[in-house]
C-alpha cells in the first residue's frame, strides 16, 4: 500500500490549502482505492497559517475582538498550542479584506498589537506572527501604538494612525511599551526578504497593490526611512536593511524595532510546527503545491521547502499547481520528481478560479494513475 502526503498551499483566490488536499485527496482515491493518503494543509506565514497549525497540532483557536486595519472593531481569529505558544496571522486583522475598501494612508497594524496583548494576557512565552496578506504600510507602528509604543508629532502629541500620520512623526519613545513582550519570544514568518526602504523596499515593490499610487512612492517611502533614522535615535540600531523587514507593509521591521523579535522563513517554522519531518519520514510520495509555481518557487516559497525537506527523507516529490511557468527545469534539480499543472487546455483566470474543485480532483485522479501505473 502506497503512502501519500499531502502537504500544499493554498492556491490563493480559489482553494483553501485544506481544500486543496481535500480535492487531491478525492481524485486520488477515485483512481486507486488503496492508497494511504495523510493532508497535511501547510501556509508560509500568510493567510491560513493559524488554520493550518490549529489542524495539524490541535491547539485551541481563540477569538479576540480588535481594530481592523481601517479602523473598525472585528473579530480576528489566532491560535493558542499547549497554553504557551501563540500563533498570529497579522492578516486577521490587517488583511486585504479589512482595509481594501479604506484610504491606504489611513490603515494601521493597530490591530496585530491587540492580538499580541491578548495573547501576552494568556501567559505565552512565544508567538509566531505571520507577515503575509498586509493591507497596510505603516511599518509596524500601529502594532507598537498598541502595545504602549508613543510616536510624537513636533507639539509632543500622538501622531494618528496608518502611514498617513507618518508624515509628521517627530519623535519615537518605546519606554511605555507593555514590558511583558520583552520575557517573550518574538517570531515573524515571512518569505519576504526585502528591506524597509528603498527601490526594493516595503513601498516601492508592495506598496501598489495595495492602493499606493505611484506619486506617493517616494513620499511614503521617505516617512518610513525617517520612521527608521528616529527609531534607531530611541534603541540605538537601524533595523531598515535588515532582509525582510519590508515584509507586511514594514511590518517586519516593526517585529525587529518594537518587538525585539526575529525574522525567519515562515515555511520552515510551520514545517517544524506540524512536525511534517515525521509525518513523511515513512511516506512513498508527498505531494506539494501552490497557485502558481514558476522561477519564484526556488526562493523560499512553501513547495521548495517542502521539495528539500522530502528529498533529505528520500521521498519522492509530486508539485501541484494551477499554473506553470516555461521556466521549471530548474526545479527538478532541486528536488521535485514531478511538476504538474491542474489545467489541460487553455482557460481564464476566472474560469480557472470557478473551476477549481473539480481541476484539482482531476489533477489527484491523474497522480493516482501514475502512481498505480509505476506500482
Amino acid at each position: 500500500m502506497e503512502k501519500i502526503v499531502i502537504a500544499t498551499d493554498s492556491f490563493k483566490g480559489s482553494a483553501s490549502s485544506q481544500e486543496v488536499a481535500d480535492d487531491l485527496q478525492r481524485g486520488l482515491m477515485v483512481a486507486n482505492a488503496g492508497l494511504q493518503i495523510k493532508k497535511v494543509p501547510l501556509a508560509d506565514g500568510g493567510e491560513g497559517t493559524v488554520t493550518a497549525v490549529f489542524g495539524a497540532t490541535k491547539g485551541q483557536l481563540m477569538t479576540t475582538k480588535v481594530t481592523g486595519s481601517a479602523g473598525s472593531q472585528i473579530d480576528a481569529e489566532w491560535g493558542l498550542i499547549d497554553n504557551q505558544t501563540a500563533v498570529i496571522e497579522m492578516a486577521a486583522a490587517a488583511g486585504y479584506t479589512q482595509g481594501q475598501k479604506t484610504d491606504v494612508t489611513l490603515r494601521s497594524t493597530y490591530g496585530v498589537g491587540e492580538l499580541i496583548e491578548a495573547a501576552l494576557d494568556h501567559g505565552v512565552n512565544k508567538i509566531f506572527l505571520g507577515l503575509g496578506g498586509s493591507s497596510t504600510n505603516d511599518g509596524g507602528v500601529g502594532m507598537a501604538q498598541a502595545l504602549g509604543g508613543h510616536f510624537y508629532d513636533r507639539k509632543g502629541h500622538e501622531i494618528s494612525r496608518g502611514i498617513g500620520g507618518l508624515k509628521d512623526l517627530e519623535k519615537v519613545d518605546l519606554s511605555q511599551t507593555d514590558q511583558r513582550i520583552h520575557s517573550v519570544q518574538v517570531v515573524g514568518l515571512s518569505d519576504v526578504m526585502n528591506p524597509l526602504v528603498g527601490k526594493s523596499g516595503a513601498t516601492a515593490i508592495f506598496g501598489p497593490q495595495k492602493g499606493v499610487q505611484k506619486a506617493q512612492i517616494a513620499a511614503f517611502d521617505a516617512r518610513l526611512q525617517r520612521l527608521a533614522r528616529l527609531t534607531a535615535d530611541s534603541i540605538g540600531q537601524d533595523f531598515s536593511s535588515v532582509s525582510g523587514a519590508g515584509a507586511a507593509g514594514g511590518l517586519g521591521f516593526g517585529v525587529l524595532a518594537f518587538l525585539n523579535g526575529r525574522l525567519t522563513s515562515g515555511i520552515d517554522e510551520i514545517m517544524k510546527l506540524v512536525n511534517l519531518k515525521a509525518l513523511i519520514r515513512d511516506a512513498d510520495w508527498v505531494i506539494t503545491g501552490e497557485g502558481r509555481i514558476d522561477s519564484q518557487t526556488l526562493s523560499g516559497k512553501l513547495p521548495m521547502g517542502v521539495a528539500k525537506l522530502a528529498h533529505s527523507a528520500k521521498v519522492r516529490v509530486i508539485a501541484v499547481a494551477g499554473s506553470l511557468a516555461t521556466d521549471i527545469q530548474p526545479l527538478y534539480d532541486q528536488g521535485f520528481d514531478l511538476i504538474v499543472s491542474t489545467t489541460t487546455r487553455p482557460v481564464t483566470v476566472p474560469e480557472a478560479i470557478h473551476q477549481a474543485p473539480q481541476l484539482i480532483q482531476q489533477t489527484g485522479f491523474r497522480i493516482g494513475k501514475l502512481i498505480q501505473l509505476i506500482h
